[in-house]
């Protein structure tokens, strides 16, 4: 987070220059604010993955939404084919699974699309069993003050958005990445990936 946010404040400051560059920076402070957004989301949730991944669980200990990442392949196989043996034995293979050490594909796990919009955020917070609800309220300044405005600079296009505007910008968007930072810091101090010791010796 520390140089995430020194950059960022870097250009919150150049912001408050005179009116000939002040625009320059805004419109180069969307796209840094936006590239901060989608790589500390991105970083922080592969490094929480990486930690549960270390942790030495057998897959029957996880959460579904963890076991999933180490089984995905044969999942899918159960839900495209249409052939009764395959889907059999993709199934016995998770069953055979669940009592050994599981192991997280954290290389292709988080998929930001590119364009983390409130849809993409929430789907990864979901896949790692964060509650979203905490920033519902914030999924409307995601896409349309963060993500359109992100891709208007992208595209060349006059950007409306005042100096101030884009430091309150910032600054709501550096709280969620602090938010979605703690969610994940207690999430692994209290274990929260591990599924219930009642439901994993089923």
């Amino acid at each position: 987070m520390g140089w995430r946010i020194k950059e960022i404040s870097a250009f919150k400051l150049a912001s408050k220059t005179e009116e000939g560059g002040r625009r320059v920076f805004v419109r180069a402070g969307v796209a840094l604010v936006y590239a901060h957004w989608e790589g500390f989301i991105k970083a922080a949730s592969e490094a929480y993955l990486d930690f549960v991944d270390n942790q030495g669980h057998m897959y029957r200990e996880l959460k579904s939404c963890f076991a999933v990442f180490g089984l995905k392949g044969k999942l899918a196989l159960l839900s495209d084919s249409r052939q009764a043996k395959p889907n059999i034995e993709a199934f016995d293979f998770v069953l055979g699974e669940l009592d050994k050490p599981a192991r997280m594909r954290i290389s292709s796990a988080i998929d930001t699309e590119s364009n983390l919009t409130s849809k993409v955020f929430a789907n990864i917070a979901t896949s790692l069993d964060i509650a979203t609800s905490g920033y519902e309220t914030k999924f409307n300044l995601i896409d349309e003050s963060l993500v359109r405005r992100r891709n208007k600079v992208a595209h060349g296009d006059y950007l409306d958005l005042g100096a101030a505007d884009f430091r309150s910008l910032a600054d709501e968007i550096l709280q969620m990445m602090r938010d979605y930072k703690t969610d994940l810091q207690n999430a692994a101090s209290m274990a929260a990936y591990r599924r219930p010791p009642s439901v994993a010796q089923q």
